[in-house]
């Protein structure tokens, strides 16, 4: 079998415990990951999760791709492609090795998201590596969570990525600062051999006409601001600030809570602490199918005095979040309130007036930078919609991962006010006195 391979991707067939793979569109990362991964896994008995940060179905994985790419490099004899998994096959074993073997095994990709599902990434044991596609927006917690199941001998650890921002958690961790024996490679449309002439053409019409975007976009250079960002140049102004970096629990104030609820969508949850003028963002909790009780034991594990849970508009209804409730018979608030917690709801308004309130207060916030990671991550990444096919503006964010640790920061906004100043002292009128000579 010959297969055509750009000299600068060579790295891919050869052990390194990190390989890391970014730069800009049509630079063939992805293709060139999967041809290479099918290669090793013809070769050698080898079993790998495919994962990305957020997959709510096996559509959003490269499941697909793998697919094709055993059709395109004529392995479908060594591979049978399942509902949610590729595995190799006996004819793989016996064209592999032409003899009977001790320990034959059969290698298998296997796929999943890593957001929120710790329980199912470290369920897989013995993994030979990892392929983390479309890498650029893992959070913080997900590295560490991944990165310590990928513990068998000469394992490794792939990603590939198109970056985004300056400030992201992956671009940070593997490019601006690698660990050690990482191979990180930059790759463009021009090391693309099968670049169309349609796409040629595009690439040269943004590059005379949008210099900035062509560098982000075709030569995979990270900016400051994703397009649409809604709270950019408020998060910037923030970290020129010095406003980002270390918040201490201060034990004098309480610790109020304010939460976004989903169960097949995260749960968002901000800790503040306000006080001398400041909304202090000390911490930062997102999980995913998950009940209420089990948010509670997390927020009691933190050992903070808690003060007030604020609770979107629907943490009332009995049957939107049933899911985390358990039952039916009970509301979120009604199960937090049976819990000894003091919930209250979050005034229910307009996304654009809680953007708004969200914006009037971010010269007075403060974050802590190692807590708050992913959420700040979050915050950064929150953007308006493309204009539509008219041309037209859309006035509501986009739903994404972004957006839920963002609705909860508006709803912060909304509801955490700065306590009053006791009233000014108001002197006493002097009774003049009478002094008789």
């Amino acid at each position: 079998m010959t297969i055509e391979f750009p000299k600068k991707l060579r790295f891919l067939m050869d052990p390194a415990p990190y390989k890391v793979l970014y730069g800009g569109r049509d630079g063939i990362k992805s293709w060139s990951m999967a041809q290479a991964l099918l290669i090793l896994g013809a070769q050698n008995r080898v079993r790998w999760l495919c994962a990305r940060e957020t997959m709510q179905s096996l559509a959003e994985s490269v499941h697909h791709l793998l697919g094709e790419q055993i059709v395109r490099l004529g392995l479908t004899d060594y591979y049978r492609v399942e509902k949610a998994r590729i595995i190799g096959t006996k004819l793989h074993q016996d064209a592999m090795y032409g003899r009977p073997m001790q320990h034959p095994g059969i290698s298998e990709f296997v796929f999943a998201g890593l957001r929120h599902n710790v329980t199912q990434i470290k369920s897989y044991e013995g993994l030979n590596g990892v392929w983390v596609e479309e890498a650029d927006n893992v959070s913080r917690d997900s590295w560490e969570v991944v990165l310590p199941t990928i513990r068998t001998e000469g394992s490794e650890v792939w990603l590939s990525f198109n970056p985004q921002l300056v400030t992201d958690e992956t671009w940070k961790r593997w490019v601006l600062d690698p660990p050690p024996g990482a191979v990180v490679v930059k790759t463009s449309y021009r090391d693309n051999l099968w670049l169309s002439e349609i796409s040629k053409a595009r690439i040269e019409h943004l590059r005379i006409s949008d210099e900035a975007a062509y560098r982000h976009i075709y030569e995979g250079d990270p900016t400051s601001d994703v397009e649409g960002a809604i709270f950019g140049p408020h998060m910037k102004a923030a970290t020129a600030a010095g406003r980002i970096g270390q918040v201490p629990y201060n034990r004098a104030h309480p610790v109020h809570t304010v939460w976004d609820l989903g169960f097949g969508d995260p749960t968002s949850i901000w800790f503040i602490q306000v006080y001398d003028g400041w909304y202090n963002f000390i911490d930062y909790l997102e999980g995913d199918q998950l009940e209420i009780s089990d948010y509670l034991i997390q927020l009691q594990n933190k050992g903070y005095v808690y003060g007030t849970d604020w609770l979107p508009h629907d943490g009332v209804d009995t049957i939107i979040h049933h899911k985390m409730q358990g039952d039916r018979s009970m509301s979120i608030e009604m199960l937090m309130r049976q819990a000894g917690r003091k919930p209250r709801i979050v005034p229910k308004m307009l996304i654009t007036d809680q953007i708004n309130a969200a914006r009037t207060i971010f010269p007075q916030c403060r974050w802590d930078e190692q807590k708050c990671a992913d959420g700040l991550q979050a915050l950064r990444h929150y953007q308006w919609p493309a204009l539509s096919a008219e041309g037209v503006a859309q006035r509501k964010p986009l739903h994404n991962w972004a957006s839920h640790a963002s609705s909860a920061f508006c709803g912060a906004a909304v509801a955490v006010r700065q306590p009053k100043a006791p009233p000014a002292a108001v002197p006493k009128p002097r009774i003049p006195t009478t002094v008789w000579s």
